[in-house]
């Protein structure tokens, strides 16, 4: 039996994954986290086989704890499973070890689908999702983002200061210096072309890097 531990800021789509999980003989649920920072701190207590992991939460969010357990438990699995349909974040993702990214109105069929695949060792995502991997992979793509330059660290950088984070919250995060928050942040806007963080707000609304009810 396949153990999985469900991770999601919003306590009904948890409550739902699992009553739909629960249903299926193959898996047992044998935890639920609201953020990423208790996703840490369950995994080591709980050792799932798969951990679904929602990707925008408070925190260090879904990207950041996806890449701090797989440093720290490497044969976990991890699919990510998210309202956010874009072809920014699953590069990003796959890159830090992920085994999948389904969209939540795909359906349990996705999920039960990504966990099969992700325990064959076998990476899988939704078809919009593949859809849109595609479209970035065309060299002819008249939509491609400015966003894909950036490293996966720059990108976890850009949101959170779009989210109004501050230097010294970003470097409590990452657990890195205010220095190298700042190094970041320079970057960012040097590729990107822009001066400010109202900018990189609207630019990154634009390319639907984050929703458009995110304050300037």
């Amino acid at each position: 039996m396949t153990s999985i531990l469900v991770v999601d800021d919003h306590g009904l789509m948890r409550m739902g994954i699992i009553r739909l999980l629960e249903d299926r003989e193959e898996f047992t649920v044998v935890g639920e986290a609201a953020s990423g920072e208790e996703s840490l701190h369950l995994v080591p207590k709980l050792k799932p086989d798969v951990v679904l992991m929602d990707l925008k939460m408070p925190g260090i969010g879904g990207v950041e704890a996806t890449r701090k357990l797989l440093a720290s438990h490497p044969g976990l699995k991890i699919i990510i499973v998210t309202g956010l349909v874009d072809h920014f974040h699953p590069p990003h993702l796959i890159k830090a070890g992920a085994m999948g990214y389904v969209t939540k109105t795909g359906g349990l069929q996705e999920v039960v689908n990504a966990i099969h695949a992700a325990l064959r060792g076998r990476q899988y995502f939704s078809s919009n999702i593949a859809q849109q991997l595609a479209l970035r992979n065309c060299h002819a793509d008249p939509h491609a983002s400015p966003f894909d330059c950036l490293s996966q660290r720059e990108l976890q950088t850009a949101v959170l200061i779009i989210h109004g984070k501050r230097p010294q919250e970003i470097a409590s995060i990452f657990s890195i210096s205010n220095k190298t928050v700042n190094t970041y942040r320079y970057r960012i806007f040097e590729k990107l072309g822009i001066n400010s963080d109202v900018e990189l707000t609207l630019l990154a609304v634009k390319y639907n890097i984050v929703s458009p009810e995110i304050k300037c």
